[in-house]
C-alpha cells in the first residue's frame, strides 16, 4: 500500500538501509542487530515525518526515497560504535526547503488480517477508525472514524514550512498502515501486517528480517521482541530478556526506553502448496486453517 499510508515506504527503507550490513551473522536479540535496527529506523521515520502524505494534494518522493543509490548513502550514515540521536531527513528529491516536520498524533488503534482462501487468493488488509471506537458516532451499523488526529494539526512547522500533512479540504490523512505481500519468483509468498500505530513500521520490518535474514519460521518472527527507534528514543519491549542490552546500548549513546508494545501481527506463509500462519501472542488473533 502507497502513500498517504507511510507504512510500507518506511519498512522499504529500513530494509534497504539494513541491506550493506551482515544482519544474518547477528543473533536477533543482539546488541548489534538492536543498534542497526534501530538506527536504520531513524532514517526511515525521518523521512516519513518530512515528505509522507496525501499524493493527491502533492508530490510524495516515493521513487527517490526507494533508489538504491539514497539508500546507500542514508546506510553510510550508521555508524557501528556510536548511535545518531536523532536523524536528519534526506533530501533526495530537493523538497527539504519547502516541507516542515509533522505532529500528528496517531493513536494506535488498527486491527489487521492474513488470508488466503481455497483458489489461492492472498489478502493482507490494516484498518482503522482511529481509538477503540473511533469517533463514538454510529451511523447505519457502522462507527465512524476519528482520523482527524492522523494530521498535522499545524500547517506550518517554526520555521514556516508547510507540513506535507496538514489538514486540507478532500484530503486523506496519513497513516502507518503497512500490508503488505511479498512475492518470491513472481508468486505470493508472505502475507504479512500489524495494529501498532506508529510502531506498525518497526513491527512488520523487525518480523521480515526474522523470517528472510535470520531464517525463522513465521510464528517464531512475530514472537521475537521488539525494538527500534521511531527517531526518538530507542525502544525495547518490557520483560521479553532484552533488559540485558541496556548498559551496552547507552554506552552507544541510546536514550533506551523499556515499554509494551501490544502489536498484533498476523501472517501467512505459502511455502510449496503448504500454508504456514502466524499470529502474534501479544494479542488475542489465531490461526485458522483446514
Amino acid at each position: 500500500v502507497g502513500p498517504p499510508s507511510s507504512g510500507t515506504l518506511s519498512v522499504l527503507q529500513i530494509l534497504g538501509v539494513l541491506q550493506p550490513f551482515p544482519v544474518a551473522s547477528w543473533e536477533p536479540t543482539s546488541v548489534e542487530a538492536v543498534h542497526h535496527f534501530s538506527e536504520a529506523g531513524r532514517l526511515a521515520y525521518a523521512d516519513r515525518d518530512y515528505y509522507v502524505a496525501d499524493p493527491a494534494s502533492q508530490f510524495v518522493p516515493v521513487k527517490q526515497l526507494l533508489d538504491p543509490d539514497y539508500l546507500r548513502q542514508r546506510s553510510a550514515l550508521i555508524r557501528a560504535d556510536r548511535s545518531m540521536g536523532r536523524a536528519e531527513p534526506g533530501d533526495p528529491a530537493q523538497l527539504l526547503q519547502h516541507y516542515g516536520a509533522d505532529n500528528a498524533l496517531e493513536q494506535p488503534s488498527t486491527s489487521h488480517i492474513s488470508i488466503v482462501d481455497v483458489w489461492g487468493n492472498v489478502l493482507s488488509m490494516t484498518t482503522t477508525i482511529e481509538a477503540g471506537f473511533g469517533s463514538k458516532i454510529w451511523v447505519q451499523g457502522f462507527l465512524l472514524n476519528n482520523e482527524l488526529t492522523d494530521f498535522s494539526l499545524k500547517a506550518r512547522d517554526e520555521k514556516g514550512r508547510l507540513r506535507a500533512n496538514r489538514i486540507e479540504p478532500g484530503k486523506r490523512p496519513r497513516s502507518s498502515m503497512a500490508p503488505l505481500i511479498v512475492f518470491r519468483d513472481q508468486q505470493p509468498y508472505l502475507a504479512i501486517g500489524s495494529p501498532g500505530g506508529t510502531a506498525i513500521i518497526n513491527y512488520v520490518a523487525r518480523t521480515l528480517v526474522g523470517v528472510f535474514d535470520w531464517g525463522l519460521g513465521l510464528n517464531d518472527a512475530i514472537a521475537l521482541p521488539h525494538y527500534g527507534s521511531r527517531n526518538g528514543p530507542t525502544e525495547l519491549e518490557n520483560d521479553r530478556g532484552l533488559e540485558g542490552l541496556v548498559s551496552a546500548l547507552e554506552g552507544k549513546g541510546h536514550d533506551v526506553r523499556l515499554g509494551d508494545f501490544p502489536s498484533g501481527l498476523q501472517g501467512v506463509l505459502i511455502d510449496k502448496g503448504r500454508l504456514f500462519g502466524g499470529s502474534d501472542p501479544r494479542r488475542e488473533g489465531l490461526v485458522l486453517g483446514h
